[in-house]
């Protein structure tokens, strides 16, 4: 891919991005007219074009001064939450200041996001979705991995705002949009306020400095009742693991104290009765425990069937998180990672947001997770593997799950179901397997 492809992709991205704004459909038509005049009129004996070209500059010219003796005086604010979600609307809250002894009217407002442009190595590493279907046009010049790549750091698009009359030295509330498309930080940098000319050809614009940043959160699908496989297990640790995976011990009774008691149990107020040193006799509780573990071990930066699995990944924890049992979010990124949810120890809000950073594991191997499983095996009574290829080293911990009589939940996403045996899934007794096609995964995690 030459290099002054990228240049040219790169420079023209930020005309395109300045002349959105500061030029309306209507100046376009124009100075495509203006120039076609222009083209016609250059002998002036032989037609009349060049009297339309004068007309045309003329009135271009008046549009040009006009905007430039707009004066601006605005402020704002801008209120956003700490999240938003993949595909659903996002509406805020924007109240604007407007600072001058006029009423300002048919202005819009248009949200400034960070430079969404990659960089020449991200351009030169990161293929497109296998899913476009590409010519060779594509292929040599990289249009369509270009215009992916911006929406892909963009994160998503906001709505052009048609603000209502400003009132002179007052402050006016409007509603925002947001649709965010990709999961990751969306970046706001600025906003700007337009107002076109009296022929409506050019913007003033004036721009307000305003960063601010939004997580967005990865899609999540609507799940049946799953009911997870797994008994209760005794969690050892005591109250030291009580306070780093939420395991607690219950009260049973009070008796007196013995040697060797700790002296956090002493019953202070029964050793004010008796006059003698009574201690809280406690058993640790029994709860269920489950691992998520998702695969993310592809040679792609992004692919589609990675965000499907960190989606249902997303989906599947959250529905979780509404049962009285732990979690153990395991994944492989730049190292092994396992975070533990529920029962008072993480919200669902703090497992998204780490799903929302989850990215593709290029230079390792599956085997890389297994040290993270064996560390908890012991505690778990289930597991649900979220993977996004079956292989030999993939039906190896399977396996071992099995050996261990972990019951095991299996999704597998793939885009052709043919080319999994089937018959081969069933061999694993504590195992249940669902096949899941990228391309309908919504109807067919109804079926689970």
């Amino acid at each position: 891919m030459p290099k002054f492809i990228y240049q040219i992709y790169h420079f023209s991205s930020a005309i395109q991005h300045r002349l959105t704004k500061r030029i309306t459909i209507s100046g376009f038509a124009v100075i495509l007219c203006l120039i076609f005049a222009a083209a016609l009129g250059l002998d002036t004996t032989q037609n009349l074009t060049y009297q339309i070209f004068t007309f045309l500059l003329s009135i271009l010219i008046i549009a040009t001064v006009c905007s430039l003796l707009f004066r601006f005086r605005f402020s704002a604010i801008r209120t956003l939450p700490r999240f938003a979600t993949v595909g659903v609307k996002l509406k805020y809250r924007i109240i604007i200041h407007n600072k001058t002894n006029q009423k300002q009217t048919n202005l819009k407002l248009f949200e400034n996001f960070a430079d969404p442009r990659p960089t020449w190595k991200e351009f030169l590493e990161t293929p497109e979705p296998e899913e476009h279907k590409r010519t060779p046009l594509d292929i040599k010049l990289g249009s369509y991995r270009w215009l992916w790549l911006v929406s892909r750091k963009q994160c998503g698009t906001a709505k052009t705002i048609e603000l209502p009359p400003l009132q002179s030295n007052s402050k006016t509330e409007i509603i925002g949009e947001i649709t965010p498309t990709h999961r990751g930080v969306m970046r706001l940098v600025s906003m700007t306020i337009a107002r076109p000319d009296p022929f409506g050809l050019f913007n003033a614009c004036h721009t307000i400095l305003l960063p601010q940043s939004l997580l967005i959160l990865p899609k999540l699908y609507k799940l049946p009742p799953i009911q997870l496989p797994g008994l209760k297990k005794y969690q050892s640790g005591g109250i030291s693991l009580a306070s780093s995976v939420g395991d607690a011990e219950e009260f049973r009774s009070l008796r007196e104290y013995r040697p060797g008691d700790s002296i956090r149990k002493i019953h202070w107020k029964s050793w004010a009765k008796v006059g003698k040193p009574i201690v809280k006799e406690e058993q640790d509780e029994f709860f269920v425990r489950h691992a998520l573990i998702l695969d993310t071990f592809q040679t792609e930066k992004y692919s589609p069937i990675l965000e499907e699995a960190i989606s249902i990944a997303a989906s599947l924890a959250s529905e979780v998180q509404t049962q009285e049992s732990l979690l153990d979010l395991m994944f492989v990124g730049n190292e092994a990672y396992c975070f533990t949810f529920g029962r008072g120890i993480s919200h669902t809000e703090k497992m998204l947001e780490i799903l929302a950073s989850v990215g593709s594991c290029r230079d390792k191997y599956f085997d890389s997770i297994i040290p993270v499983v064996l560390e908890k095996i012991s505690m778990l009574s289930g597991c649900i593997c979220i993977f996004i290829s079956w292989d030999e080293e993939r039906k190896k911990l399977i396996q071992y799950l099995n050996n261990m009589d972990v019951h095991t939940l299996v999704l597998i996403l793939t885009n052709d179901h043919d080319n999994l045996n089937k018959t081969e899934l069933m061999q694993y007794e504590l195992a249940t397997f669902h096949i899941l096609n990228i391309n309908n995964i919504q109807q067919e995690l109804m079926q689970i």
